[in-house]
């Protein structure tokens, strides 16, 4: 409902082998199925919200008919034609896939040392286990907490002589695990939610198989496979491409391509889900995990082992699993449990009662992700790379079960602080949402963590009786920084506190809003059609609104004087409510929230005030 609002959301890795018993054959997508895929998803989509059916993501399931997660990452086929064979794909869009391979050559042929070391342990780790790092001056207390270890510290200078894979490490604490870490830790439920997060309908493999779109590795510039007929002295066949595997990686290659496929991303998709799990239980971290993130999402193009278009699907679906299975009710306890546990023992190990501040005590030295410009200045590059934008700009509306995602009091807030924090997209499901250029699953969750800013387009916040008010609580951070509004629909009511700016004006189309504090929608204009504009009258002479732009009133707007019953202003006293640039039309009715009162409105050219009368 209002714009800055957190993320949060109520809302596996690749399994080597892919299920047995199931042939890959079948599993390709025939051309047949690629040409009435559109006219599926729109079927689908229309028919059931992600959230709904998002367990049908599993295999032998790869196609938009049978798989919520393929229909998700439709926008695919607009850009790529996928064929009867692993290799014979053609591309739709030649201009978007040249530049995504393309990037892939740039950045493999610059790749440094470090960084190609760096790729390899992104690569072997435990997806879950390398986003701990993300918890920056929590991390160590983490991974203590949890036992969770790993067995990939370091890299090889070069190409290994055999595979490697993340196995215990001989030196573990007794009841130490991989990944999240044990479930029977000081931190167990927390890796349970994370194990949960990442969990049985959160595979990529789906998605790999119903689209077929080679690793960068198989692809010359223009995303064809072309098989030179020779072998590498590693064994492995060699096809024209510009695109270069880290060394330490080549041993990790799959040699049945059929199962091996570049889009989507399943080390992004793993990633995300399980820094978002993290995210949820330790949301003092919340927009530094979606950095790390980007990042390791990232060394997946440095690798060579994945391309843009591989890694942006990754996080399309990591970001839309994780709400789904955030917003099971399955999930509900284990969730609130999780949460509470982490506060717990986050607070017991640092002593303090502000681990929001703990969370953020490192320095660059130690904690990569201490400068959120600097991790604004390295994500926002990384949303759509260098692909252009393709196809006509669509309203996004907020999926169901992205709603809300956490909702609790903050007791590590100091006092003046506390209050009740909303993590949420803020907008009921089915409702407008424009927070960048990008749709479902490519939500900027970066200015999520931080709060929903920068729209293009006014919001509209519909509120239903049935559903209530709604307290936009922590609202100092309710600023739209682009041309965009709020404009507040339905019967309910929307409660403003703290400083909201609008930049694009706000609109009352019907309901009420509630201005909780002086300067707010401090900026724009504001109009109020058939809705109720409700301000508290102030005690010391100034204004309890200010309005940058102009104030506009229709003939069946109301305004609303709210009273502090044990300050009532002496009757007959002038007092001012609304300041504004320019104020045009009046209200239709005002009306006063204490019991025998009435109010006499004085118009000028910039404000409006009242005078109380007995009524």
């Amino acid at each position: 409902m209002i714009d800055r609002r957190r993320f949060l959301r109520t809302t596996l890795g690749a399994a080597t082998g892919v299920a047995a018993g199931i042939a890959a054959g079948p599993l390709v997508s025939s051309a047949a199925r690629a040409e009435s895929l559109n006219a599926a998803v729109a079927e689908s989509a229309a028919l059931l919200p992600f959230v709904d059916w998002y367990h049908t993501n599993e295999l032998p399931n790869t196609t938009a008919e049978n798989n919520a997660a393929v229909v998700i990452l439709s926008g695919m086929q607009r850009v790529w034609k996928t064929g009867s064979t692993w290799d014979s794909g053609v591309p739709v869009d030649h201009d978007l896939l040249r530049a995504n391979v393309g990037y892939c050559a740039l950045v493999t042929a610059k790749r440094t040392d470090a960084e190609a070391k760096q790729a390899f342990i992104v690569d072997r780790q435990h997806q879950s286990y390398s986003m701990i790092a993300g918890l920056g001056p929590l991390a160590e207390l983490y991974r203590t907490g949890a036992k969770a270890v790993t067995g990939i510290t370091s890299a090889p200078d070069g190409t290994p002589p055999t595979t490697i894979s993340d196995t215990l490490p001989a030196d573990a604490p007794p009841g130490s695990a991989l990944g999240s870490g044990a479930t029977d830790s000081a931190l167990g439920l927390v890796a349970q939610l994370v194990n949960a997060v990442r969990g049985p309908h959160t595979s990529s493999n789906p998605s790999k198989y119903g689209y077929q779109y080679p690793r960068p590795w198989r692809l010359n510039p223009d995303s064809v496979v072309v098989d030179t007929g020779a072998l590498d002295d590693l064994g492995y066949p060699v096809y024209e491409t510009d695109v270069i595997v880290a060394p330490q990686l080549l041993r990790q290659r799959s040699k049945a391509p059929v199962d091996d496929a570049g889009f989507v991303s399943g080390h992004t998709n793993a990633v995300y889900l399980a820094g978002l799990a993290y995210a949820y239980a330790v949301p003092e971290r919340f927009q530094e995990l979606m950095a790390h993130a980007a990042t390791e999402a990232h060394t997946r193009i440095v690798a060579g082992m994945h391309s843009p278009v591989d890694v942006i699907g990754g996080r399309i679906l990591g970001t839309a699993l994780a709400a789904a299975t955030l917003s099971n009710p399955v999930n509900a306890e284990l969730k609130a449990a999780a949460r509470a546990q982490a506060l717990e023992y986050f607070a017991a190990q640092t002593g303090t009662t502000d681990l929001w501040a703990y969370a953020h005590s490192s320095g660059l030295d130690t904690d990569p992700y201490a400068d959120r410009e600097a991790n604004l200045r390295a994500l926002t590059p990384r949303m759509t790379y260098i692909l252009p934008r393709e196809g006509r700009r669509r309203e996004m509306v907020v999926p169901k079960g992205a709603e809300v995602l956490l909702e609790t009091r903050q007791p590590y807030l100091s006092a003046a602080q506390r209050r009740e924090v909303l993590r949420t997209t803020a907008l009921p499901s089915g409702y407008v949402l424009l927070d960048s250029p990008e749709l479902w699953g490519r939500l900027n969750l970066f200015a999520a963590a931080d709060g929903y800013g920068a729209f293009d387009s006014a919001v509209d916040v519909t509120l239903d009786a049935a559903l209530g008010g709604f307290h936009a609580a922590d609202a100092w951070r309710n600023d739209i920084a682009g041309c965009g509004g709020l404009t507040k629909r339905g019967s309910g009511s929307l409660t403003l506190s703290g400083d909201n700016r609008y930049s694009g004006g706000t609109t009352i189309a019907a309901g009420t809003l509630v201005a909780g504090s002086r300067d707010a929608l401090g900026r724009g204009n504001v109009h109020v059609g058939a809705g109720t504009l409700a301000v508290t009258a102030g005690t010391d002479g100034r204004p309890a609104l200010v309005v940058g732009g102009a104030l506009t009133l229709a003939r069946e707007s109301t305004l609303e004087v709210r009273l502090d019953p044990k300050h009532v202003p002496a009757t007959g006293r002038t007092v001012q409510l609304i300041r504004a640039g320019r104020v045009r039309g009046t209200f239709g009715t005002v009306r006063v929230t204490v019991p025998g009162l009435r109010a006499l409105p004085v118009y000028s050219s910039t404000g409006v005030a009242i005078r109380l009368f007995p009524a």
